[in-house]
């Protein structure tokens, strides 16, 4: 069965740190770009990372650029976020998503799998 599984979601303090994992089964996870998206409450799903399959080339979004880190270990087939300096506005459910495309240049609507979500929640 093909599926992305993520975790490491959790309650976090402003300006700390949390790892977030994209684990894949029933594919080769090198083949592919995986991005990490979220969605706040009353918001649309939004684009944050996407790390390509070869060469561990990455982008991001204006919004976590700096802050977030998105890295991939085809060893154990699971894409990674670590978060770092996290803000109030970053709570969300966090999601990665395959890329069939092979560009992380595809539209949301393009991600053929996507996982269950993990909740962040950022709050003192």
């Amino acid at each position: 069965q093909v599926q992305l599984v993520e975790s490491g979601g959790d309650l976090v303090q402003p300006g700390g740190s949390l790892r977030l994992s994209c684990k894949a089964s029933g594919f080769i996870l090198d083949n592919y770009p995986i991005a990490w998206f979220r969605q706040a409450p009353g918001k649309e799903r939004e684009s944050l990372s996407c790390i390509i399959r070869d060469d561990d080339t990455a982008y991001y979004m204006e919004s976590v650029k700096g802050r977030f880190t998105i890295s991939r270990d085809n060893a154990k087939s699971t894409v990674y976020l670590q978060m770092t300096n996290v803000k109030p506005e970053d709570t969300a459910v966090y999601y990665c998503a395959r890329d069939p495309t092979f560009s992380c240049l595809a539209g949301p609507w393009e991600y053929d799998v996507w996982g269950q979500g993990t909740r962040v929640t950022v709050s003192s």
